[in-house]
């Protein structure tokens, strides 16, 4: 597992500029309005959505899953604690299908527990995550 950042950033191309020197690494995935960073060190995915009139640079937290297994133990642990908003299979989000599931802290930050199954083309209908054209942050 890896800790995720999803950051709203004003300008894509000056934001990927930064966090590849920043972190001495290329973008790993760049699609219109949006881009990611899987950086081995530290073990992050940092995921950038162009967002120019967001309120603020937060988008969500989350935390990247390489086994089904603990994504089930996630909600298991989530629903258990009822800290779990929604269950999402083979969803289509951030130019990936995942399976995951979402928790919202008590100051609104929204948390991901998320398995990338496989890279599509295109962005997907994900109301959970806001992408490259929303600004709300949830």
């Amino acid at each position: 597992m890896r800790l995720q950042l999803a950051l709203n950033v004003k300008d894509l191309d000056a934001a990927i500029a930064y966090y590849s020197e920043l972190f001495g690494t290329s973008v790993h995935k760049r699609k219109p309005g949006y881009a990611n960073f899987s950086i081995e060190d530290p073990p992050l995915k940092l995921v950038l959505f162009e967002a120019p009139d967001a309120d603020q640079p937060l988008n969500h937290l989350g935390v990247e899953a390489s086994e089904q297994s603990e994504i089930d133990c996630a909600a298991a642990r989530l629903s258990q604690a009822r800290l779990n908003d929604s269950e999402q299979q083979d969803e289509n989000c951030c130019f990936a299908t995942q399976n995951k599931v979402w928790s919202t802290d008590p100051n609104g930050t929204r948390w991901e527990w998320y398995r990338v199954l496989e890279d599509t083309t295109s962005f997907g209908d994900d109301t959970n995550t806001p992408g490259p054209s929303q600004s709300a942050v949830r």
